[in-house]
């Protein structure tokens, strides 16, 4: 019998001996337990008149012992007043054990158990679908146990590893950091992938205008929400996310602007250097660590504002999908957003590292009949060729201005010329090697903060267009979904970008392949 001490008398289900009989609700009760299937044929012909029509059966071979967390508000709504067992209650070693319900005079019989948790133990809100499918997206063991793990660190300062640049110029440190618990409409994320982008490097550099140190760099990650502060209601904790370095307010005239994908709140306009309450999440060895354009990847945790964060599809694998956070996003748009590239269209690539390669990807989606990529590094032509390139050159071939060159090659330019290396020479050379009256130049890469171009005018009296393009032209809260999509609908393999996958304690490993021309992307798994 039951071991009825304890006072404390709180609802505790034990759901994983239940099966219905009339109405047969059972698979509710699989799903709530853990289990696939309905209920047994045995179950539903022996129709004992228990409260409620319930009938005991042995715990069959695959049940979870533990209601999943999002079941408690199923049980608040459909199973009143189940079960009043006391907390940590103790079941003898007989077959079935006898509990008085509170709404019957008969008793419901239990399996023997060591031990019946209680369902607040293990409840929180937010977990689970909220479109009533079956079963909620939590109820398995792998995802009941992260939610656990998410659950014991919420409102909580949590010590974690982050690479942090104390000085620019200086290699990265990989510290000991605390994040503190999101406040009123942020969102703590922990961090699972993210990618190593060439401004980073600019970062660490202190070639980024506006950039306090220290600092936490990184842009371009992927994770899973870990909590979340007041007032948050697009995310909740364990969706799977991408950070944005380009924010959505939604309330500037840019993010109310359906054809722009800027927002006030950007580093270039507002430096994103401390949370918008002017505060910093971070802290090491006692002193305040800034963020950068308030996402800061490098950190197992980090705290955004909510309209800085994607929630994608759950199917998404975070390390491959991190690098639609900035490169493949800002190189692919570049192609298909801002210079709406046509078929049967020529087009030239200055630079071949992530961003370039993206839009040599996207030229190629877009129906490009020529695309010349460009590049000084010849190590990268196999992979241009492989994502679509017809042609690859080196401009240190020949003894005459790359422009020329490909002006020759066109006969009278390209359509559409990108720059995705951020340097004054390459931006002029691109910019003349369009089509002097109909061309379009679009400008992808990031130059240094102190740079300044001079431009020839007749290099645009003619009729050529300049751009320039953030973030591939993409709305980035409502586009990064419809990516992820795409990636998992397989319209577009970003994968190739992919050439190393590091332990994120080999961060600085990362950044030396990047500077000797050895990686295209190197993802860093935390």
């Amino acid at each position: 019998m039951l071991n009825l001490d304890n006072k404390d008398t709180r609802a505790v289900p034990c759901i994983s001996s239940l099966h219905i009989a009339q109405p047969d609700f059972s698979p509710l009760f699989c799903c709530l337990s853990g289990r696939e299937g309905r209920a047994s044929p045995e179950a539903r012909a022996t129709n004992k008149s228990l409260p409620g029509g319930l009938l005991p059966a042995p715990v069959e071979s695959g049940c979870h012992p533990l209601p999943s967390p999002c079941c408690h508000q199923l049980l608040r709504s459909t199973l009143p007043a189940l079960l009043c067992v006391p907390r940590r209650t103790q079941i003898n070693h007989s077959p079935l054990a006898t509990v008085p319900h509170q709404d019957s005079p008969r008793s419901l019989q239990l399996p023997r158990r060591a031990l019946v948790p209680r369902l607040g133990d293990f409840a929180t809100q937010g977990f689970g679908q909220t479109d009533g499918s079956f079963p909620p997206a939590c109820c398995t063991n792998s995802n009941s146990s992260a939610n656990r793990d998410l659950m014991a660190t919420s409102g909580k300062v949590i010590r974690c590893r982050a690479a942090v640049a104390w000085a620019a110029g200086k290699p990265l440190s990989v510290e000991e950091v605390e994040v503190a618990p999101p406040k009123a409409g942020e969102v703590r994320i922990k961090m699972v992938a993210t990618g190593i982008c060439r401004t980073d490097d600019h970062v660490v550099e202190g070639s980024i205008a506006n950039v306090e140190f220290p600092v936490i760099p990184g842009h371009e990650g992927a994770g899973i929400v870990e909590s979340i502060g007041e007032g948050v209601t697009s995310l909740k904790p364990g969706d799977k996310v991408i950070p944005l370095g380009i924010p959505n307010c939604g309330e500037c005239t840019y993010c109310l602007n359906p054809e722009s994908n800027y927002c006030v709140k950007f580093h270039f306009s507002e430096p994103q250097n401390l949370m918008p309450d002017k505060t910093s999440r971070f802290t090491c060895k006692g002193k305040q660590i800034h963020h950068f354009v308030w996402i800061s990847t490098f950190a197992e945790y980090t705290v955004t504002p909510e309209y800085a964060v994607a929630k994608i599809d759950s199917a998404a694998p975070l390390d491959k999908v991190c690098l639609l956070g900035c490169g493949f996003s800002t190189g692919y748009g570049a192609a298909i957003n801002t210079a709406k590239v046509k078929p049967g269209s020529t087009c030239a690539v200055f630079g071949l590292g992530g961003v370039g390669l993206s839009v040599v990807m996207g030229c190629k989606v877009a129906g490009a009949s020529r695309i010349i990529a460009i590049d000084i590094n010849k190590d990268k032509f196999a992979k241009a060729k492989e994502l679509g390139a017809t042609d690859c050159i080196n401009p240190q071939d020949f003894n005459k201005p790359i422009q020329e060159v490909v002006t020759e090659m066109t006969g009278h330019g390209v359509d559409y010329s990108f720059e995705a290396v951020g340097r004054v020479d390459t931006i002029i050379a691109a910019l003349a090697s369009c089509n002097m009256n109909t061309g379009v130049c679009v400008m992808v890469g990031v130059a240094p903060s102190d740079a300044v171009i001079p431009v020839d005018p007749l290099l645009l009296l003619t009729g050529r267009t300049w751009k320039g393009s953030v973030f591939g032209g993409f709305k980035a809260r409502d586009c990064i979904p419809k990516l992820v999509s795409s990636y998992l609908e397989k319209k577009f393999n970003s994968d190739l970008l992919i050439t190393h996958t590091l332990p994120f304690a080999k961060v600085n490993e990362g950044f030396e392949l990047l500077r000797a021309g050895k990686s295209i992307r190197t993802v860093l798994l935390f």
